[in-house]
């Protein structure tokens, strides 16, 4: 299968490392022209906790030099996603599904209205990585990865897609509940990313301490109120608990935001704690911890982003 990943940053470069070390064509599309100048130079170095491994794939910033691509991968931040459904509209060919497993809400109904809700596939991973340098990444925690189809049902070919990724050793399942999916990665991602990206501790430490403990309690309480308030019928029925495995299964591994902000880029945190706030005055629901922690990493972006 010819994989094209839009969004070669950590996650991106995992995936597409691990699809390529399976034998499927796999093409990194990204703009970081360092990252990919030492990816075609050097191939992609995978550091985990038994050996590096180089693993060789294709990998350019020009999305005209790819082709045709029978599945792509949505990768990029939530703010790109417009963006990143434009440079997909290229790579269409007659049966090419597109899967976004990015953080945050919204990104599958930008994809559609681009590239046909037909096309589009959600899906959330827990597994985890962290960005080295250019061409390094390091391997995070291992975790499942669900996908299904935005228009709802399983198909043939998400079940395909699954078998590749399992192969590979991304293990996944096909869930006929693509919407659930995304609310429950979303309030995970409530629980760990701001707060790891405002104190600059890993995933493993979220849970460790008394006071941040009751920052992810209360946060995703919040959450769970606007799910359940949208109509969503959450796959899980204690999210902490669920945040507290991630946080386990993750525990060295250091969260997209914190890496932001570490990066001193911008960050989601308007797509995942603000979309808990919008959605929240949306429908008369209090979320003041949800708004204090957003309030908090737009401040300490404005830091550093000028």
């Amino acid at each position: 299968m010819k994989i094209v990943i839009i969004g070669a940053g950590a996650m991106g470069s995992l995936f597409g490392g691990r699809l390529a070390q399976a034998g499927e064509e796999v093409w990194l599309l990204d703009v970081w022209e360092e990252h990919v100048a030492a990816i075609r130079a050097h191939g992609l170095t995978l550091v985990d906790t038994a050996a590096e491994t180089s693993i060789r794939l294709n990998a350019t910033t020009q999305a005209d030099a790819v082709g045709q691509a029978d599945l792509v991968i949505i990768f990029v931040k939530a703010y790109a996603t417009q963006a990143a459904a434009r440079t997909a509209a290229g790579l269409l060919g007659p049966a090419t599904t597109v899967l976004t497993l990015q953080n945050g809400l919204g990104n599958a109904e930008t994809l559609a209205k681009v590239l046909g809700a037909e096309r589009v596939a959600v899906g959330t991973t827990a597994m985890g990585a962290t960005l080295l340098g250019p061409g390094r990444i390091k391997c995070g925690g291992h975790g499942p990865t669900h996908i299904g189809s935005f228009s709802g049902g399983a198909t043939p070919r998400l079940h395909d897609i699954a078998t590749i990724f399992t192969r590979a050793g991304i293990p996944t399942v096909v869930d006929n509940n693509a919407n659930a999916l995304v609310w429950g990665k979303l309030i995970i991602n409530v629980g760990i990313n701001a707060i790891t990206a405002l104190t600059g501790i890993p995933n493993g430490q979220v849970m460790a301490n008394a006071e941040t403990r009751e920052l992810v309690r209360l946060a995703v309480a919040e959450a769970e109120a606007v799910a359940r308030a949208s109509g969503i019928s959450l796959p899980a029925a204690d999210y902490f608990d669920q945040v507290a495995a991630v946080a386990q299964a993750t525990r060295d591994n250091r969260s997209s935001m914190l890496q932001d902000v570490t990066h001193r880029r911008r960050t989601e945190i308007d797509a995942i704690n603000g979309a808990i706030v919008a959605a929240g005055q949306r429908l008369g629901i209090p979320t003041p911890v949800n708004e204090t922690l957003t309030l908090l990493v737009k401040t300490l972006e404005k830091t550093y982003l000028v």
